[in-house]
């Protein structure tokens, strides 16, 4: 008898936030591709619309909701909206994400840093108990917050949202352990620079490109797919034994610094 796919999702619904570009949108596709019903969210509407057309136009099947993760009813109505159209919630990702600020922690508003800590960590809990009654009642699930290797080291100029990261990778572990006896398993992926839109004034600038690129044992910065395929495994009957756990996709560089750089 063949034994099934390890990594099939047909018959899993999947609520993607941040899903409109980036990584959020190649998350998205990958889902899609692997048999779940994706549901694209993100603040503007017709970005998302367009992903689920792509979508569709491969065979799949998205819908698009517009959200603003800062919005706890926001939130809560594209939970709704997805249980009333397909039945219920197996997969979240937790891709979305904010950061107004870039400069040392001194010149830091208090409602900035409110406003990073509320969107970026308390959004990522609450989508989380929204979405875990209908987990646990559909047998179990799967939930994914997108990290960063920020929240594994200092920084000077993104250190509020390094903060943030990091309490994601703490959220992650406590909800592991609050529901792993249901079977939800939650898990975090923490890329290291990727091209996307979220990062483009870290990769656009040449002097910072030089110095990253160089001091990544591969020698380049990740693409958004390449973040995709990690999603699809925690979603998936592939990464069912796995739980409270953080995946590093950083091109190797919190392994150390690579011959022959200046550090």
């Amino acid at each position: 008898m063949a034994k099934a796919n390890l990594f099939d999702l047909a018959g899993k619904v999947a609520i993607v936030t941040g899903g409109s570009r980036g990584i959020g949108r190649a998350i998205c596709e990958r889902l899609a591709q692997h048999g779940a019903k994706v549901v694209v969210s993100s603040r503007k509407l017709d970005a998302c619309e367009a992903v689920v057309a792509g979508i569709k136009a491969d065979g799949g099947e998205a819908m698009a909701i517009a959200c603003n993760i800062g919005r706890k009813e926001d939130l809560q109505g594209m939970v709704d909206k997805t249980i009333a159209t397909w039945g219920g919630v197996d997969i979240l990702i937790c891709n979305a994400a904010i950061n107004p600020h870039f400069g040392p922690a001194m010149t830091l508003p208090d409602e900035i840093f409110d406003k990073m800590m509320s969107s970026n960590v308390k959004s990522n809990m609450w989508l989380s108990h929204m979405c875990i009654p209908t987990m646990e009642a559909r047998g179990g699930g799967a939930i994914v917050i997108v990290s960063s290797i920020g929240g594994y080291k200092g920084s000077v100029n993104l250190g509020t949202y390094a903060i943030t990261k990091a309490a994601d990778l703490q959220l992650a572990r406590n909800l592991a352990c609050e529901w792993g006896p249901k079977n939800i398993r939650v898990n975090c992926i923490a890329p290291g620079l990727i091209r996307t839109d979220f990062a483009r004034a870290l990769w656009e600038d040449p002097v910072n490109y030089k110095k990253r690129t160089r001091d990544t044992p591969l020698k380049r910065i990740g693409e958004p797919d390449e973040i995709a395929g990690a999603a699809v495994f925690l979603a998936s009957a592939a990464g069912s034994f796995m739980s409270g756990q953080s995946m590093i996709i950083d091109g190797g560089v919190l392994s150390g610094p690579p011959p022959n750089s200046d550090d």
